[in-house]
C-alpha cells in the first residue's frame, strides 16, 4: 500500500514510534447499495478509507479518496461519526492510531473500478447483504446509512 510522502518523511525522523493520524471513511451509497473495496494488503472488504493530508479538510479527503480508489465522484452529505481506531502495528513495525471521521456520501457519477493499487476489487453491495467485514466497518456503514442527523461518537 502506498504510504503518503509526509508519513515517509516523519518516519525517517521517528522510526516506528506511534503516530496519531487523521483518517476518513467515505461510506458511499447509491440507493440501497454501498460501495466497498477489497483491500489488497489483507483481502478484507471495507468502505473507502484513507489518511487526511496535512492541511486538507476531511470532507475533501473523503471525496479525493473515493475518486482515487474507485474512480467515482461523490457528494459528501454529512458527518456520520467520529471514533478512535486502536493502535495498528504494520508488518514493517510501524505503529499508528487513527482518529476516523466517517462521512455519509452519495454517488454522483463514474463507473466503480479498481483505480489504484490499494484495492484488488471494487463493487456495489446491497446494504441488506454485505460481505463479512470487521465490526468497526459495519458500525461506520450503519452510522452513515441510519438517516440520523447527528454524528455518532463515543463518550
Amino acid at each position: 500500500m502506498p504510504i503518503p510522502e509526509f508519513i515517509v518523511d516523519v518516519r525517517r525522523m521517528i522510526g516506528t514510534h506511534p503516530l496519531w493520524l487523521p483518517g476518513i471513511t467515505a461510506v458511499v451509497r447509491r440507493g440501497e447499495e454501498v460501495l466497498l473495496v477489497r483491500r489488497a494488503d489483507n483481502d478484507e472488504w471495507t468502505p473507502v478509507t484513507g489518511i487526511v493530508d496535512p492541511g486538507e479538510e476531511p470532507a475533501v479527503a473523503a471525496r479525493r479518496e473515493a475518486l482515487e480508489e474507485t474512480g467515482v465522484e461523490v457528494r459528501v452529505d454529512r458527518l456520520a461519526g467520529v471514533m478512535v481506531v486502536p493502535e495498528v502495528v504494520y508488518p514493517n513495525g510501524d505503529r499508528a492510531s487513527y482518529l476516523d471521521v466517517t462521512f455519509a456520501c452519495t454517488w454522483l457519477s463514474g463507473e466503480a473500478h479498481v483505480a489504484d493499487d490499494e484495492s484488488s476489487d471494487v463493487r456495489w453491495w446491497p446494504l441488506a447483504a454485505l460481505p463479512p467485514m470487521r465490526p468497526e466497518y459495519l458500525e461506520r456503514i450503519d452510522a452513515a446509512s441510519s438517516g440520523e442527523e447527528r454524528a455518532r461518537f463515543r463518550a
